[in-house]
């Protein structure tokens, strides 16, 4: 029965790092360094890009176990509500990317402040007048420990969009500030007096040098990006700050972004070229999961298990003829999450499913099954935002050969495409054959035959090539869509074939952001200008209600009307943005010559109405960014 004990207590570990570090196994020899995790822990890379699943948490969660490193730590994960106040942060003056880059540097330095008003006397013994200056600015922000990200990030925008309290570093921001050209002059200007005060109790303290610098990890971004420009701006605006940070406190501190590929991938603005240096993309080979694969065995079922007992005595030797490893790794996309659950599978179904001591055969091909209708479902979830029609393509290689040419997907994709076009119309451009064979490739569901290989996405592999004729789904979701022979001979069946592909429902058993038509981004642009400026009225208090109510009126009706789905959808939106812009600037000036003064803010509402129409007349000319909303765009 000693057989049965090992594969009983045999687990690969959970499918996300906090619970693998909770349940221990992450503590326990179950972590495999690598390349990505030696440039994370030794500073040489600030940017940890990968898949879902590909380790980027796990890197973080080492890093945060107590011993790893020798400094402070800081784990910051936006939650809804962290990522709304970021999203939604604006500031007069500066375009949406500089604006969430103030946000960020506000967020870095108060945890900076709030680790140097801690550490002080712990780490050194001692704590000289520049912390606690910190300590005084904490308390009268009201920023001590204790309250939400999303709530401390909802005091931090109120400050920077009206005033902090900066009385603890002798500066008395209502004077001093009172002449600012704008509100973004103001706000850059209130945080750069709060880092320099980190910074210098940084250096009173002496601590670049004598430990670790204060770790500041920012993970999960995922679970508050949108694909919509304002995301892509709170993302644009977190890359600035760090590369902001480190410039400014040094070997102090070190900023550590664990990003997901297609996020980092979507995003286009001018300072993109100067991060090339800090990325570092996590990329998976078979032989690294299988001592990823085999050190986790040992962690559940003890360090004397061998590689050969694991693979010839717990596991079969072959499945379908293949050697079992081999078998198992080709059906998961390269990535550590993929070959856990798989293996994880295995083993549930030999020991809990059938009560064996040893996974057979069997077993391994009734886990495939399973397995590859989990994985065919994550990759739509997984790429749900940045393309929500994705589980509409499925269909076109359901119960057919996992080859298959350009011709015969045309055939195929022209029965379909009406029926994408009519449900994802904002996508309508991008939803043509080549369109949708450069995403199937991006996301990994599809490999291009180049000579005698099939080579998937994810090494750094050229994009498909026009002139490519023949490609092969994943095995990973062969399964799942009943697509186990390499070609189709069964007999035709137009009518009923023809009926799930055009209908896009997929029956029972690109790298970044697919680009939204420009029409209808036109239109979103449009309409995102209009409550910018209306938020932009909501904090004139100073000026008058009615005419707060009459700006919000007219402002309002332009907002309607770049609704389409009011009245259907306008004969020409760029026409509709061009009158928009015109009326912006006829605004403004109507604003300046009623004889409202600045300190009422009517001031701030016209540059704030001026902006956007500048910005809008620039999108209507052809001028899209990730953003749209960089200086220069």
């Amino acid at each position: 029965m000693a057989e049965q004990s090992v594969l009983a207590n045999l687990h690969f570990g959970r499918e996300d790092a906090e619970r693998d570090v909770t349940d221990g196994l992450l503590l326990r020899g179950g972590f495999l360094a690598t390349a990505a995790t030696r440039a994370a822990m030794s500073g040489r890379k600030m940017l940890i890009i990968g898949r879902k699943g590909s380790g980027k948490s796990a890197i973080c969660m080492r890093l945060m176990v107590d011993g790893v490193h020798d400094g402070g730590k800081v784990l910051i994960t936006p939650d809804d509500a962290a990522g709304d106040e970021i999203r939604r942060f604006e500031l007069q003056g500066l375009p949406a990317d500089s604006a969430k880059a103030l946000i960020w540097r506000y967020l870095f330095a108060v945890h900076a402040a709030r680790h140097l008003v801690e550490h002080a006397k712990a780490g050194h013994g001692r704590k000289p007048d520049s912390v606690k200056a910190l300590h005084r600015f904490l308390k009268q922000n009201d920023e001590l420990p204790g309250d939400r990200l999303g709530d401390r990030l909802a005091q931090g925008a109120r400050g920077l969009q009206t005033a902090l309290s900066l009385e603890a570093f002798g500066f008395k921001a209502g004077v001093e500030l009172a002449h600012s050209p704008s509100e973004g002059a103001r706000a850059a200007r209130q945080l750069e007096v709060v880092e320099k005060g980190v910074a210098q109790a940084f250096a009173d303290l002496g601590c670049a040098g004598a430990h670790g610098p204060l770790l500041l990890l920012v993970d999960q971004l995922e679970q508050v990006w949108s694909a919509e420009p304002d995301s892509n701006s709170m993302v644009i605006g977190l890359l600035l700050a760090a590369k902001h940070a480190a410039g400014l406190y040094g070997r102090a501190v070190r900023c550590l972004l664990f990003l997901r590929a297609d996020i980092y991938d979507s995003l286009s603005f001018g300072e993109g070229d100067k991060f090339h240096g800090d990325e570092l993309r996590i990329a998976w080979v078979d032989q690294a999961l299988k001592e990823l694969v085999l050190a986790r065995a040992r962690a559940s079922a003890g360090a004397g298990l061998t590689e050969d007992r694991l693979w010839r005595e717990i596991f079969p030797e072959t499945v379908r003829g293949e050697e079992t490893p081999a078998y198992l790794f080709s059906r998961c996309l390269p990535r550590p999450r993929d070959i856990i659950q798989f293996l994880n599978l295995c083993q549930e179904t030999a020991w809990l499913t059938h009560g064996r001591d040893r996974i057979t055969e069997a077993d391994v091909l009734q886990s495939s099954l399973q397995f590859s209708a989990w994985k065919l479902k994550d990759l739509a979830l997984e790429y749900l935002v940045a393309h929500p029609f994705l589980e509409r393509l499925f269909p076109l290689f359901q119960n057919t050969g996992y080859v298959v040419t350009r011709a015969a997907l045309g055939g195929r994709f022209e029965q379909a495409a009406g029926t994408l076009h009519r449900l994802f119309p904002a996508y309508a451009e991008a939803l043509t054959l080549s369109g949708v064979i450069d995403i199937l490739y991006g996301v990994g569901f599809l490999g291009v035959r180049r000579g005698s290989d099939v080579v998937f996405a994810g090494g750094g592999e050229l994009p498909v090539q026009p002139h490519e004729p023949e490609f092969h789904v994943h095995p990973c979701f062969r399964e799942a869509l009943g697509a186990t022979s390499a070609i189709d001979l069964r007999r035709y069946e137009p009518v009923v074939v023809g009926d799930r592909i055009a209908s896009g429902n997929v029956g029972p058993g690109v790298r970044g952001a697919t680009v939204v038509s420009r029409d209808y981004r036109l239109l979103g642009e449009l309409a995102r200008s209009c409550h910018s400026i209306l938020a932009q009225v909501g904090r004139a208090v100073g000026l008058a209600q009615g005419a707060r109510d009459e700006i919000t009126q007219q402002i309002g009706r332009v907002l309607n009307d770049a609704d389409p789905a009011n009245g259907g959808r306008p004969v020409d939106p760029e026409d509709r943005v061009l009158t928009a812009a015109h009326y912006f600037i006829t605004l403004a000036t109507q604003l300046r010559v009623s004889g409202l003064d600045d300190t009422a803010g009517a001031g701030g509402v016209a540059y704030r109405i001026e902006d956007e129409a500048r910005r809008l007349r620039r999108l209507a000319g052809g001028s899209f960014g990730s953003s749209a909303h960089s200086a220069g765009v």
